[in-house]
């Protein structure tokens, strides 16, 4: 028997592509660990399976032993080979088997770059087919597959699969290469091994955030002063600002708190102003990512992680994409029926059902592949609690752009206190309209004043003078800096959040509130100035620039790579004949930022520095004290899995140092290193609670 065979890129995807297209039953085979789905469509039998991601990598093509660089022979391997990935395998010999009866091959991967590299080299790797039909999707829903099947394109996306190419052997290229060298630099002063990495986005990115770190070191601050006056009027109390936010000179400010004192304000002039403000345009991948954090903290990676679970459950459109527009076909009215049926949401979609024109407000960005993210209707089953969050995000942002202008109105009164002008200022909203449906997400705080009328003489209870400073630039949070990244042109909305992630992993940013480290901030330095080249945003955006080219056809891939080349060629050069001074320099930092992450805190007993300690016995790892040999004994257990990093915070109940624990497929938690701290308790208690209850379950 021969049939089709669908390829989709994940489990889940799969699962949902095969619910829709099928005829009538669905059957479901195991085989190897994993699932795949037999059906027919139009009486033809079909089989939709799936991959679970890049089922190949690009590796180094060994032509000679041992680590040196530069190396520009590579070749796609299949990823179980990889060490860890061995789980993957059960996927590749599952499409495999059955691609030896198939007589029709769809492409069903996530359109864009990375979906058509992926899906291609299971098309000639696994299958021996170079081309396919493709099927183009932005959201898992029933109807928009079932159309996608039967518009399907008759061949793959050629011009998107060679950007994508591209960007794979450029970003393999730069990163092998730039890390083994920064690494191999290291290894000859260091007997130990550790991976100092590198790469063409990476780099410029933390480059970026070391600039701003320096910028915070060299600022100094500048005292000034402000002037308030707190004014009665009735029995209300209102502040008011002198008109000039900051002065500079002490003698002159003083001079204007003592001509103010005991002195009436009137008001000299009342300055109403009415103004819509616009609805908002739809969430795309950075500004999704920007809201989740400044809403929720969540990282650029978490949102992302927590976007694609809502999209492979079929809730929402797919969330990589830059346009911040929604397209013309989708049925606007049956997503709004659709979640109308949720809880919460009842009131507020009745609201825009009952307009004369359901048109949103869009922005300009558009993106060929997909629009910007939105709803698709369907009732969410079970969600976690951060998923939730999510979803109401983006739901309650996708009302709002159907809403119509909030109207608000500010009012500024300009008081004259013997003289020197002061200002009250105040605002409301008139008509909520758009911010009805996106309030719960909303800061903004109304300033009602009462109707003071122009001429009116005032009462002047207090008038203070603060002493101020100018503050430093803010750091970039996780937030900010996608953004960032998004306007400079540095990385694509698929691989941002996992390059910021890249630089937590390896030791160069900690903190919300991007810090960079010493490491951090020694390998910008080196890099400064020996290899300039490798912190290049300029350089960055002409190979973007360039894989655009490629996409529109304008030039071909084997050539960019050619001259990527030539350019590492150049900057691996320089980096030899430096490569002692790289280590040395890399190698103190190094040491430096490894002893700092085994320090823990102080002491409670003999006031020296507390370590982790790994024993050479047990292998156990447990908090000793540095005053061991003069006779300290203390010390506390540890948990034995997972990544520990201090915190420098103290525990409020006991006073101990503060731990933050992160073990792979879990959350990571925060304790204090006391095991006999009141807050070990009622940790215990919560754990004894649960275990009788899975006992009463199994009863």
């Amino acid at each position: 028997m021969t049939y089709t065979l669908i390829i989709a890129e994940k489990p889940q995807a799969a699962k949902r592509i095969a619910e829709a297209l099928a005829d009538d039953k669905l059957k479901k085979i195991e085989k190897r660990g994993a699932y795949y789905y037999e059906f027919k469509r139009d009486g033809k039998p079909h089989i939709c399976v799936p991959a679970v991601g890049h089922l190949f990598v690009l590796n180094e093509k060994k032509e000679k032993k041992g680590w040196t660089y530069p190396i520009f022979s590579y070749e796609w391997i299949p990823t179980f080979k990889r060490r860890g990935m061995v789980w993957v395998k059960k996927y590749y010999e599952n499409i495999k088997e059955l691609a030896e009866k198939a007589d029709e091959f769809i492409d069903a991967a996530d359109y864009d770059t990375e979906g058509e590299v992926l899906l291609y080299n299971i098309l000639r790797f696994i299958c021996d087919v170079k081309d396919a039909k493709r099927m183009i999707f932005s959201t898992l829903t029933k109807d928009e597959l079932i159309e996608s099947y039967e518009n399907a394109r008759p061949h793959i996306s050629f011009d998107v699969l060679e950007a994508g190419l591209t960007r794979h052997e450029l970003d393999f290229l730069w990163g092998l290469n730039t890390t083994r060298a920064m690494t191999l630099a290291m290894k000859k002063q260091f007997r130990g091994f550790q991976v100092i990495s590198s790469g063409r986005v990476q780099s410029p990115t933390l480059f970026l955030l070391e600039e701003k770190e320096k910028e915070i070191k060299k600022f100094v601050p500048v005292p000034f002063w402000q002037i308030q006056a707190y004014i009665k009027y009735n029995k209300i109390k209102l502040l008011a600002n002198y008109e000039k936010d900051q002065i500079w000179k002490k003698d002159e400010a003083n001079k204007i708190v003592k001509g103010c004192k005991g002195k009436k304000a009137e008001a000299k002039d009342i300055q109403k102003r009415i103004y819509n403000q616009k609805p908002p345009i739809p969430f795309n991948t950075t500004t999704l990512q920007t809201e989740a954090y400044n809403q929720f903290k969540y990282s650029p990676r978490q949102t992302m992680s927590l976007a694609e679970a809502l999209y492979q459950e079929g809730l929402i459109s797919y969330p990589r994409t830059a346009s911040q527009k929604l397209p013309s076909k989708i049925n606007y009215i049956k997503i709004l029926k659709g979640l109308k049926a949720i809880k919460g949401f009842g009131k507020l979609v009745d609201k825009i059902l009952a307009k004369k024109e359901i048109k949103p407000t869009e922005g300009k960005k558009e993106d060929k592949a997909h629009p910007a993210i939105f709803p698709t209707g369907e009732i969410p089953k079970k969600l976690t609690a951060q998923q939730k969050k999510l979803y109401e995000l983006i739901v309650r942002r996708f009302l709002a752009c159907f809403g119509d202008p909030a109207k608000k109105e500010s009012i500024k009164i300009i008081l004259d206190i013997n003289g020197h002008k002061f200002n009250i200022a105040g605002r409301r909203i008139l008509e909520k309209g758009w911010t009805e449906f996106y309030e719960k997400f909303l800061s903004y705080e109304e300033q009602v004043l009462p109707e003071i009328e122009k001429g009116e003489k005032l009462d002047v209870e207090k008038i203070n003078m603060l002493d101020k400073e100018t503050q430093p630039p803010n750091r970039y949070s996780q937030g900010s800096i996608v953004k960032e990244m998004e306007e400079r042109g540095l990385g694509t909305r698929a691989t941002r959040a996992q390059i910021l992630q890249t630089l937590y992993d390896r030791g160069y940013i900690v903190d919300k509130s991007i810090r960079v480290t010493q490491l951090g901030e020694t390998v910008v330095n080196v890099l400064q100035k020996y290899c300039p080249d490798v912190l290049s945003e300029e350089l960055t955006r002409h190979f973007e620039q360039e894989m655009e080219d490629v996409m529109e056809n304008k030039k071909k891939r084997e050539e960019i790579v050619e001259e990527a080349k030539k350019v590492l060629t150049k900057i691996l050069d320089k980096f030899k004949k430096n490569e002692e001074k790289i280590g040395k320099e890399l190698i103190q930092s190094f040491i430096k930022y490894k002893r700092k992450q085994k320090s823990i805190g102080i002491c409670p007993k003999c006031g020296k520095e507390l370590r982790i300690i790994k024993s050479r016995r047990t292998g156990k790892r447990f908090v000793g004290c540095t005053g061991y040999k003069d006779g300290c004994r203390y010390s506390m257990p540890l948990p034995q899995r997972g990544m520990i990093t201090p915190t420098d915070k103290l525990c409020k109940e006991c006073g101990s140092p503060m731990i933050t624990v992160k073990i792979m497929g879990k959350r990571p938690f925060t304790t204090c290193i006391n095991i006999d701290c009141p807050t070990k308790d009622k940790y215990k208690k919560n754990k004894e609670e649960k275990e009788k209850k899975k006992t009463q379950k199994k009863k």
